[in-house]
């Protein structure tokens, strides 16, 4: 099984129908889309109750039980229940299957909720499948009414504009599939064999005319027509007798009609070779976790008396994705760091390098993580989280220096310190001594490792604070004359001063790479932003069906 995705043994309920009519996200089901990063292929099927769904999506599953088929009058399917494979035939993509409980439940009684059944398979699939029985007839088409009702419980956009809604419907909504069971007809028009493709649009067609009648015959087909313009029909012979369809669970390909059996091949191979993955507006490919996260968002908008909108699902969604981006990209961030970094670290070069490294893997996470970052204030949160990070790091590589300097400079200089506190220098030629064992102790300390960056600083201020040490012996040694104190004077101060200078070169070096670190942050921020940039003028163009060229050029439109 490929990275990134699952396969469940068996559906489980995504958006449960309770029994008072209210609709609730199932988080056990979002939490197993959330383990889905890759990006997915969601199909729904809606219809009747007790049209025989369930087959169809148990064999798109690969599977002959799994989704409730049932033999009785009952719905078996409430609410909709989701199950993920991998993908058959697109490598890395998770085929997810949303099988919704039936339309018309003479127990339910309930159309308004049957509309939001609905408009949640539309919202949530990249193809819609309708299930009937019989024959693509007036009936058939009337009882499609969820269809013309699509206007009152989806939005494309939350302030209405001069754009037809029909044509942003067109844009964003699924591919439409309509299969019909128990086919009995012969495909024949005007004496002509026909395809199922010519008997679904010769049922589509629209009369003349502006009667009621004409009116409302049109209506259910004006938007099929408007709102799904890729369609795809099925016709399926009656797939056994009436005896053996009460234990369609158990019946393999064997027990079938053929006629059947290889119209559901044909089913299944289009699906699977025609379905696309699932995008957002602005041609934004969807994971499994942003679909979880999608289906949230507009079960919370129907729950709260809100009608769906695409535009802020789409707002919401990224909002949340961002957060997660963020969140994600800063804890890896983190946990690298940590890994990697070995404090103190003997330069600025090596945290900075290691730091460099880290951090663009991090923002590489964020780019793959976000989407539609609105003047990219997501990114520049991360960018400052990040230097807040590395902030805190560079100052704990500094404590960190600055303990290492001082247990060494304890170890080494602990003799002499002794030795001082013992008056051995204290004495005719003492000087001398002080001077030989501290330039002895200076050596030793520089050459020792680990010390980290703040080296020539610590010994600077421990050297400083010896320095009325030294001056009191220099006066206690009766063998230097005033000329060679004098001398021993001018060199002391020289000493500091080559010292004050090492410190000095030594925290410039710090501050110029934390200087440098900055200006390749940016530049590499600026470099994964242009590449985001560019990939989602490109989403964009697939959506509008243009290309990049024509896009750039502000020329082309939705066909």
């Amino acid at each position: 099984m490929s990275s990134g995705t699952v396969s469940m043994r068996e559906p489980i309920c995504l958006v449960e129908n309770e029994q008072d009519g209210n609709l609730r996200i199932v988080p056990e089901a979002v939490g197993i889309l959330k383990q889905i990063d890759q990006p997915v292929v969601v199909v729904a099927i809606v219809g009747l109750y007790r049209t025989g769904k369930s087959y169809l999506m148990n064999k798109l599953a690969g599977k002959r039980k799994g989704f409730a088929l049932g033999s009785t009058i009952q719905s078996k399917t409430k609410g909709i229940w989701m199950w993920c494979v991998p993908h058959p035939k697109k490598a890395n993509h998770t085929l997810v299957l949303l099988d919704t409980e039936g339309l018309g439940d003479v127990e339910k009684g309930d159309a308004k909720n049957d509309n939001w059944v609905f408009s949640l398979a539309v919202l949530l699939s990249s193809t819609l499948v309708y299930n009937s029985i019989g024959t693509i007839d007036n009936d058939a088409l009337q009882r499609l009414h969820y269809v013309t009702e699509l206007t009152d419980h989806i939005k494309v956009k939350s302030q209405a504009g001069d754009e037809d809604e029909s044509t942003e419907f067109m844009r964003f909504f699924p591919s439409f599939v309509w299969t019909v069971r128990d086919f009995t007809l012969e495909l024949v028009h005007d004496g002509n064999q026909i395809t199922a493709d010519q008997y679904l649009e010769n049922a589509l067609k629209l009369k003349s005319g502006h009667s009621k009648q004409t009116t409302d015959y049109n209506m259910p087909r004006g938007s099929l027509r408007s709102f799904f313009p890729t369609r795809k029909c099925f016709v399926f012979d009656r797939p056994a007798n009436a005896e053996k369809m009460k234990h369609m669970d158990d019946l393999s390909d064997e027990d079938l009609e053929p006629s059947f059996v290889e119209q559901a091949r044909s089913f299944y191979n289009h699906i699977m070779s025609e379905t696309k993955t699932k995008t957002m507006k602005g041609g934004y490919y969807m994971t499994g976790r942003m679909l979880g996260n999608l289906a949230k968002v507009f079960v919370d908008a129907i729950c709260s008396g809100q009608v769906p909108c695409l535009e802020n699902a789409v707002v919401a969604l990224a909002q949340i994705e961002n957060s997660n981006a963020i969140a994600a990209a800063v804890k890896s961030y983190k946990e690298e760091m940590a890994s990697w970094v070995a404090f103190p670290t003997e330069t600025q070069e090596e945290l900075s390098g290691i730091h460099g490294n880290v951090e663009k893997n991090a923002v590489e996470i964020f780019m793959n993580l976000c989407f539609k970052d609105e003047d990219q204030k997501n990114q520049l949160e991360l960018m400052k989280l990040l230097q807040t990070e590395y902030a805190a790091i560079c100052e704990k590589n500094v404590v960190e220096s600055q303990k290492a300097c001082e247990s060494i400079i304890g170890q080494i200089f602990g003799p002499l310190e002794k030795n001082i506190a013992s008056g051995q220098y204290m004495s005719v030629g003492g000087y001398q001594q002080y001077r030989k064992a501290l330039q002895n102790g200076i050596s030793k300390y520089r050459s020792a490792p680990g010390k980290g960056i703040k080296d020539e600083e610590c010994l600077k201020e421990y050297l400083a604070k010896k320095e009325p040490v030294e001056q009191a012996i220099m006066t206690v040694d009766q063998s230097l004359s005033d000329a060679q104190r004098k001398e021993e004077e001018n060199r002391a101060r020289m000493e500091a001063m080559e010292r004050e200078t090492r410190a000095s070169e030594e925290q410039r070096k710090i501050t110029e790479r934390q200087l440098i670190d900055q200006e390749r942050t940016f530049k590499e921020n600026m470099k994964q932003l242009e590449e985001k940039l560019e990939e989602d003028k490109k989403n964009a163009a697939k959506e509008l069906d243009i290309g990049p060229e024509q896009q750039a050029a502000g020329t082309g439109g939705a066909h």
